[in-house]
């Protein structure tokens, strides 16, 4: 079997290290950072912007705790387009992503079509939203529906290409 490996970032150690960093705490100060990662502050702060100019740190973002701000309800909704068709899948995407309760739309391979998230207060509003949502998914042939029991936090890993 051949093997494909992915392709390789083109981050050095110490960009790693800033991304982890960065990743665990957002709203460390530019000082701190470059303690932790064992540069002096200029550098680091040009490692930073380079990293942000690049697109590999694309923003920074409150992590809510969804229960304390009253979205308590997370679903993971499994979609199948009826016949794969671009046009009706490209529409679909464009509508669920328009919809405040989709906080993701993956586009998967397998039975799915599509993985979405969808984050309400409570059962209610999620039965509310199914069916606000069914004529938007003319095209849909099947749903699969998973509630969510506990949320664990996952962080992306970083390849250096040293």
């Amino acid at each position: 079997m051949e093997r494909i490996d992915m392709p390789k970032s083109d981050l050095d150690a110490i960009d790693c290290r800033i991304v982890a960093e960065l990743q665990a705490d957002g709203r460390l100060s530019n000082v701190e950072l470059a303690d932790k990662v064992g540069l002096s502050p200029s550098p680091c702060l040009r490692r930073v912007k380079r990293l942000e100019c690049e697109g590999y740190i694309e923003g920074y973002r409150a992590a809510l705790r969804r229960e304390r701000v009253g979205l308590g309800f997370s679903v993971f909704l499994g979609v199948k387009i009826e016949g794969h068709a671009n046009e009706r899948a490209l529409a679909f995407e464009k509508a669920v992503v328009a919809m405040p309760e989709v906080v993701a739309c993956h586009l998967v391979s397998g039975e799915a079509d599509y993985f979405l998230e969808v984050v309400v207060p409570d059962l209610g509003d999620y039965q509310r939203f199914l069916v606000a949502s069914s004529s938007i998914c003319r095209s849909c042939a099947k749903y699969a529906a998973t509630s969510q029991s506990r949320r664990s936090r996952r962080r992306h890993h970083c390849r250096s290409n040293t």
